[in-house]
């Protein structure tokens, strides 16, 4: 005879809880701002443009994508920061991070480096107000890289002594000087921006480039076409590195200039630290460095000579007249880089009416 002393009970498992509707719009919520951010942080991101130091290679209202993947993209300095924000919360001035942490930057590996002439996104370096990831976006094409000598000669770049091809959009400032008045319409009719003309005495100051002054010089109202160029030996006190005394340099003559480059040294100088001084004491995070009379000191002992930690880049815009850019403020680290400019996906006329309002011509346009 069997006998069961102990019979092990089926066990029935519970429904699964239905999530509630809060439940399921919250996890799709987070789903997608963790998509958004990483996406956003590793590949493309969106920019606009919103100042004319590009033109005519890009104009103000173009909406660019900026490529993360070519140079690699960024580990965050400041990890404390809302999702899908840069310096304040949307529609408000208030701060979006705090700076509480700092992490040392690292950039994961991308499919190219910096080239000259690309167009690349950067944090603007003379910014102190914010950490250095978070710093105000610009935009600008790199002439100069690590290890080049950068001069300026009569408007004309050089670059390790050779001259470089300029860009197609490349602009400079002019003085219209007409028979009569010149109506809106005359600069609309050839792309010139309403907001950049500028009366002065009996003309107008616009930005052009130098094809489109030619073309009105020969018209019969246009009495004459001057280029405002800087004249050779005019010094400048707003181009780095602010020193004219020493320095006649102004933004059409230049140089020369060296660029650092990670890995190499450089003698420390009167006459070299000027250009150095920014780099060594706050881009290099080095934390006991500082200047007394004139000379260097690391960790309390006068250093003679130093070798850099990061590359640096020079980045100058295509209307070369009106650019705030490395002739005013120096090297842009390499920590500061954030992408290459790949592809205008909008256009937008900030003038135009609203049936011509989208610039057509230049949806999905390349970026060179």
């Amino acid at each position: 005879m069997n006998v069961k002393f102990w019979e092990k009970k089926p066990v029935t498992k519970a429904p699964k809880k239905k999530k509630s509707f809060a439940r399921e719009w919250g996890d799709a919520i987070l789903f997608a701002v963790v998509a958004a951010s990483l996406i956003r942080w590793a590949t493309f991101e969106a920019y606009t443009i919103p100042t004319p130091s590009m033109e005519k290679s890009l104009l103000v209202g173009d909406f660019l994508f900026v490529s993360k993947l070519h140079y690699g993209p960024r580990t965050p300095i400041t990890p404390l920061q809302v999702p899908l924000t840069h310096q304040t919360i949307w529609g408000t001035n208030i701060p979006s991070y705090s700076d509480a942490i700092q992490l040392e930057p690292h950039r994961l590996p991308g499919f190219s480096e910096v080239k000259h002439n690309d167009v690349v996104v950067f944090n603007y370096p003379p910014e102190e107000e914010h950490p250095a990831d978070l710093r105000t976006n610009y935009i600008k094409r790199a002439i100069g890289l690590p290890g080049d000598s950068l001069m300026v000669k009569d408007m004309q770049v050089y670059i390790n002594g050779k001259a470089v091809e300029a860009p197609a959009g490349l602009q400079y400032k002019y003085l219209l000087v007409p028979n009569t008045q010149l109506s809106e319409k005359f600069f609309q009719d050839r792309n010139i921006n309403l907001r950049d003309v500028i009366p002065y005495e009996n003309g107008y100051v616009v930005d052009a480039s130098p094809e489109l002054a030619a073309q009105m010089g020969q018209l019969s109202f246009i009495k004459e076409v001057i280029l405002l160029k800087d004249l050779a030996g005019k010094a400048d006190p707003e181009v780095f590195p602010h020193m004219p005394s020493k320095y006649e340099w102004n933004k059409d003559n230049y140089g020369p200039i060296y660029i650092p480059q990670e890995g190499a040294t450089v003698a420390i100088t009167p006459e070299t630290l000027p250009f150095y001084e920014k780099v060594i004491l706050e881009y290099e995070r080095n934390e006991n460095a500082e200047i007394q009379d004139g000379k260097l000191f690391i960790d309390g002992r006068e250093v003679n000579q130093y070798t850099f930690k990061q590359n640096y880049y020079f980045m100058m815009g295509d209307n070369r007249h009106n650019s705030l850019d490395s002739r005013y403020w120096g090297y842009v680290p390499e920590d500061h880089v954030v992408g290459k400019a790949v592809m205008i996906w909008m256009s937008t006329d900030p003038e135009g009416s609203f049936l011509d309002r989208i610039r057509w011509s230049r949806l999905f346009k390349k970026i060179e």
